[in-house]
């Protein structure tokens, strides 16, 4: 089995600042990390791994210190890892990355491509997805489990908003994982060492199947109008009151509202 498992590394904070001119984010000064339902698709294809048998190769599309999410993930236990890391990849919207991830695992063998659900810093929940439309294969969204039948089948648990639902899909798929961090494994010792040994392949947009015309910028179609900061909310009031007088202020609050 070989398992293509899409990462990304983002800021490790919930203050993204954005470049008000190009509507990209400014990553300097930024503790990053990788993206934790990323993390998840990771610890998802690590157990498929220790369970069955699987060759795990790990993806991302960033800068260089991108390099430092691809060697966590062998610290954790993948095999392999693919860096795409190129000028014309910059600046790209989530159709762009969909199509530079697709183009590089169009060249890869691969029985199941796991992603995250969405990633912490643009919270879309598109590229996953559009890699399966891309790629032409079945899709599995908010997969919190799975069943492996040995052959061809996957019985995935794939969380809804009433609960959950079983669902089977063949291979080849792809699936977005809503694991939490919590549940995935760690990194060892032994691990760490090693991943500095192992080598990370560096791939431009020559090494991929897909037309430049639709990698960063220029196969971007979105763009980002505007960006701004949240404003400060304004300092709040304390009452000191009965619980009677309470409950007369906060229906009067309510009726200034127009909510009753």
């Amino acid at each position: 089995m070989n398992i293509v498992v899409c990462i990304k590394q983002v800021p490790d904070t919930t203050e993204v600042r954005i470049d008000p001119v190009k509507g990209t984010i400014i990553r300097e000064g930024v503790p990053s990390i990788m993206n934790p339902d990323d993390k998840g698709g990771l610890e998802l294809a690590l157990r498929l791994k220790d369970q069955y048998g699987a060759k795990v190769t790990v993806i991302t599309m960033g800068p260089p210190q991108a390099d430092a999410i691809l060697r966590e993930a062998f610290a954790m236990g993948a095999d392999e890892a693919i860096h795409l890391s190129d000028r014309k990849f910059a600046g790209a919207d989530t159709l762009a990355t969909s199509n530079a991830l697709a183009g590089a695992i169009r060249t890869l063998p691969f029985d199941i491509v796991m992603a995250g659900r969405q990633a912490i810093d643009g919270d879309t929940a598109q590229v996953g997805p559009q890699i399966a439309e891309h790629l032409g294969i079945p899709q599995v969204s908010y997969v919190e489990s799975l069943e492996y039948d040995g052959k061809s089948t996957l019985k995935v648990r794939k969380a809804t908003e009433e609960g959950y639902q079983i669902v089977e899909i063949a291979t080849p798929c792809l699936l977005t994982s809503v694991v939490p961090v919590k549940e995935t494994r760690y990194m060892t010792v032994g691990g760490i060492v090693d991943s500095y040994a192992k080598e990370v392949k560096i791939w431009s947009a020559d090494n991929i199947d897909v037309d430049e015309n639709k990698l960063g910028m220029k196969g971007s179609p979105t763009k980002v109008h505007k960006s701004f900061s949240k404003g400060a909310k304004p300092a709040g009031e304390l009452h000191e009151l009965t619980p009677e007088e309470a409950a007369d202020l906060i229906v009067s609050k309510l009726q200034e509202k127009f909510i009753i």
